[in-house]
């Protein structure tokens, strides 16, 4: 390997990151309030190939409950009630913007069609020190088309979590 795993895709321009603060992450099976970040695909000319997801967790769960991903089709318009994301940018630095939407949290059309889990949220009580930085490779295994979206999510809603959770994906022109 000449160079770094994503140095192509980097000095391309096609390489994006995403981050979100997001209290409660909720459950996979509700449309409301979905993300932690949310990536709408309303791009006609790009899908998106989810390469890695990483997180930290600052306020522990009080409810049992696994950290994932999950995400639909059929959504032709922007979710609603979105609130902004944290910050999304080309990992090309001063490179253009993404040609997918990044949102911290929205309500989509429909609920996640699927739930992959990638994680603990590490229960306890609130005083319990919160597990470390976790990143994992995705490796291109979600493709997210045109009017698709994917977030994080969690099997169940995570009522007092407070975390840092961020996204690696690569536009790919159709």
């Amino acid at each position: 390997q000449l160079h770094g795993r994503y140095y192509e895709q980097a000095n391309r321009g096609r390489l994006f990151t995403a981050h979100a603060i997001v209290t409660a992450p909720v459950i996979y099976t509700t449309a409301a309030g979905t993300g932690g970040p949310l990536l709408w695909n309303g791009s006609t000319t790009h899908k998106l190939a989810i390469l890695a997801v990483g997180w930290g967790i600052s306020t522990v769960s009080t409810v049992a409950a696994l950290l994932g991903l999950t995400g639909g089709t059929g959504q032709t318009s922007a979710p609603t009630s979105t609130t902004a994301v944290d910050s999304v940018k080309n990992c090309y630095l001063g490179g253009a913007a993404p040609a997918a939407s990044a949102y911290r949290v929205g309500t989509v059309a429909a609920a996640g069609n699927f739930f992959h889990p990638i994680g603990d949220l590490q229960t306890g009580a609130l005083t319990t020190t919160p597990g470390s930085m976790n990143w994992i490779d995705i490796g291109g295994m979600f493709v997210v088309p045109e009017n698709g979206w994917i977030s994080f999510a969690g099997s169940a809603t995570a009522s007092t979590t407070v975390g840092n959770f961020g996204v690696l994906w690569e536009e790919i022109p159709n």
